[in-house]
């Protein structure tokens, strides 16, 4: 029989008995960082390297571990921990004597251990280590996140692709806070973790002000097994100086030059089904209002549909050329109507 069969492999790499591989090949490295000759010349131990090596070599050999947990005593450990020891001391004292009778024949152990591993489980209530100290399952928050659409978007709906911020169990230690007895460095002992994920979504045709879009499973991640949470997307829908939805009607502020007011013009403008042409006539004033009809929104039977009602006014370009200015002196110059008329005769009314 190896002589490791008489030493506590888990103290030498200073864990307990139920230390996962993953823990295991973790201390390994930090000793080898520690005791190494050619990693670590001023604190090398060459002997006690080489009981390090040893330990790690059993207890990553799933059978080689399996014997030695038995013939050193911590099977019986693991067992006690998971089960009632007091009803099942009998069945233990009779797999633990089997279980060393196999392990040292040289055939393979693994399937004769499993065998009377089921056979002290099977027709009992005890349930496996794993179930007894599986932590319980935590089911992720919702998150709730404002959409700002345009009014056109509302209307025919469209995708966008969002950014949001959600937790989910940490990776490094699972979402179990401690790794090897110390908080785990890259959550901070919170056990989650904060990530930016960016989705693709799909608003749907006339979303109102204020509309919530479920997404399911996209919100913070769930820990144990728990479920997701879900991504609410609150609708805004932005407002603008030049359309508004009102009812079945797009309200539509446009724009216009003064030459265009005066001399009239056909313009193209954005509307619910792409662009359309609105004509504007000759002597048109600022406020005046122009209607196309079925340019608007579909009514709930999506029988009808609603207009568009333009308001026009008149607005000057940022900036003139002299040319234009020069245009417009002359057109002063030109001009014989008092547009102020009616102001004054107001004023002598008053009187």
């Amino acid at each position: 029989m190896p002589n490791y069969y008489n030493k506590d492999l888990y103290k030498v790499l200073n864990l307990t008995c139920d230390a996962s591989k993953e823990e295991i090949k973790s201390a390994y490295r930090k000793l080898v960082r520690i005791y190494h000759p050619d990693v670590s010349p001023e604190s090398a131990d060459v002997n006690k390297f080489k009981e390090i090596k040893e330990a790690y070599d059993v207890l990553t050999d799933d059978e080689a571990r399996q014997k030695y947990d038995v013939l050193h005593g911590f099977f019986r450990e693991k067992l006690e921990k998971e089960a009632n020891k007091t009803a099942h001391k009998n069945k233990y004292d009779e797999f633990i004597k089997n279980a060393k009778e196999k392990a040292q024949q040289p055939q393979s152990f693994t399937k004769s251990f499993n065998d009377a591993l089921d056979s002290l489980f099977k027709n009992s209530n005890v349930r496996s280590k794993k179930d007894v100290n599986k932590p319980a399952s935590v089911n992720g928050s919702d998150i709730s996140l404002e959409l700002s659409v345009s009014c056109f978007e509302a209307v025919n709906g469209t995708n966008r692709k969002v950014n949001i911020l959600h937790t989910e169990p940490c990776p490094n230690c699972g979402g179990r806070i401690f790794i090897n007895g110390s908080k785990c460095s890259m959550c901070a002992g919170s056990g989650i973790v904060s990530l930016q994920k960016k989705i693709n979504v799909k608003i749907p045709q006339g979303v109102k002000q204020g509309s919530k879009i479920r997404i399911r499973n996209e919100g913070n991640k769930g820990i144990n097994g728990g479920k997701n949470g879900d991504l609410y997307l609150i609708i805004n829908i932005e407002k603008n100086s030049y359309y508004e939805i009102e009812g079945t009607n797009v309200l539509c502020n446009l724009p216009v030059t003064p030459f265009e007011a005066v001399l009239g013009a056909e313009i193209s403008i954005p509307a619910i089904d792409g662009n359309i042409s609105v004509k504007i006539p000759p002597m048109t004033s600022s406020g005046q209002k122009l209607k196309l009809e079925g340019a608007g929104v579909y009514n709930k039977s999506k029988t009808k549909k609603g207009d568009m009602i333009i308001t026009v006014y008149i607005k000057l370009p940022k900036n003139f050329s002299a040319k234009e200015l020069e245009l417009y002196n002359e057109l002063k110059n030109l001009s014989a109507d008092d547009i102020r008329k009616d102001l004054k005769n107001a004023k002598k009314s008053i009187n």
